[in-house]
């Protein structure tokens, strides 16, 4: 477990002075029942104890995971790594928040490769990111012929993780309209990064979103960690805010701190809301970090002066007394435990055989070998 950073208290703020009260209104004031509000709940906007206990579990969860798939490239023991720590305060409560489910009466999700967090926080076991980084056969996403993270859950409606840059943008409005057909207020979801917004798929998205008459139910975000491999944000748009994009196309949009998990949790909420209620597309920009570097391209050695948003809201949950130091140190042991367990049971697996590779390519795993035609 990462060294814990400080917490500072909060500034005390200045008591107004009341103004004098005679003796009946006095006495009126004290029969009335004072209704006491929670400092906690007034410092984590309103969310209870369970469900904010629930995000900091699913965003350790995630860490542990994507450091040890970290371990494991470094080990020699997968390929590539590419990965989300730095984008768990946003991930974790966009997965807590879909209507999760197959068929069009489910949301869809078109995520990109740092997505970890959010399937996570949907359900989604270790030992299934481990044996997709692996290369195992018994990956159930891509029987282990592709990258990290590139998941891809048919029970979740969770589309293909792909590697070209932000073509998931265009395909969230094509599930889109075909929900909006459906008419069973479902939506489609689809994440990616701030550099990918110079691609055109990402401009057409923001078209096919929001013609008159037309508008589709998408929920349209970036999670912008100022950075496209190595290139810096700063110098590359002209834009003000990505989100201002939308707004051009009337989208409903709006900027928030991706690293405060409370702040995500209540923004997405809303826009989900709004939404399902005028099936209308909304926009959210995230600004996040990016603590690990762009992929295992770069190292993906831990980039101490970012802001580490796990730790920054597990500081939060201990001075407010909603977690203690003995809950947080099993929550990470269990975590990592988990891990190492599912990577010893992956080693067992078998990695997929060359015969394979003509399998899933068309429905039905039809046939694709045209040496058989």
């Amino acid at each position: 477990m990462s060294k814990k950073t400080t917490v500072k208290a909060g500034a005390k703020t200045s008591a107004k002075l009341a103004p004098k009260k005679t003796a009946k209104s006095a006495a009126k004031a004290a029969a009335k029942p004072v209704k006491k509000v929670s400092t906690s709940a007034k410092s984590f906007g309103g969310l209870s104890k369970d469900l904010l206990l629930e995000m900091h579990n699913f965003m350790v969860k995630s860490r542990v995971l994507e450091e040890r798939l970290i371990k494991i490239y470094k080990a020699g023991e997968a390929y590539f790594w590419i990965g989300g720590p730095g984008e768990e305060a946003f991930g974790v409560p966009l997965g807590m928040l879909v209507n999760k489910g197959q068929g069009l009466a489910h949301d869809w999700l078109h995520l990109h490769y740092r997505c970890t967090p959010t399937l996570i926080a949907m359900g989604m076991p270790m030992l299934d990111s481990v044996r997709l980084i692996m290369n195992r056969s018994t990956d159930t996403s891509t029987g282990g012929r592709n990258f990290a993270n590139h998941y891809c859950f048919p029970k979740w409606n969770v589309a293909p993780v792909t590697s070209p840059i932000e073509v998931q943008y265009p395909l969230a409005c094509g599930t889109a309209h075909a929900q909006k057909r459906h008419g069973k207020k479902a939506l489609s979801v689809v994440t990616g990064g701030d550099a990918g917004t110079a691609e055109g798929d990402f401009a057409s998205a923001l078209i096919l979103a929001s013609r008159k008459g037309q508008e589709l139910p998408v929920l349209l975000t970036v999670q912008n960690n100022k950075f496209g491999i190595s290139t810096p944000y700063e110098g590359q748009h002209g834009e003000t805010n990505i989100a201002d994009r939308a707004k051009a196309f009337n989208i409903r949009a709006r900027v928030i701190n991706g690293n405060d998990p409370v702040e995500a949790y209540l923004a997405i909420k809303e826009e989900m809301e709004y939404i399902r209620k005028t099936g209308k597309p909304s926009f959210i920009e995230a600004h996040v970090s990016r603590l690990y570097g762009h992929s295992s391209a770069d190292g993906a050695n831990k980039k101490s002066t970012l802001l580490d948003p796990v730790f920054e809201f597990q500081d939060r949950l201990l001075a407010a007394g909603l977690l203690t130091e003995k809950a947080v140190a099993k929550i990470w042991e269990t975590y990592e435990a988990e891990g190492v367990a599912a990577q010893e049971q992956a080693r067992t697996e078998p990695v997929p055989t060359s015969e394979s590779v003509w399998e899933n390519i068309f429905v039905n795993s039809e046939n694709a070998d045209w040496r058989n035609f």
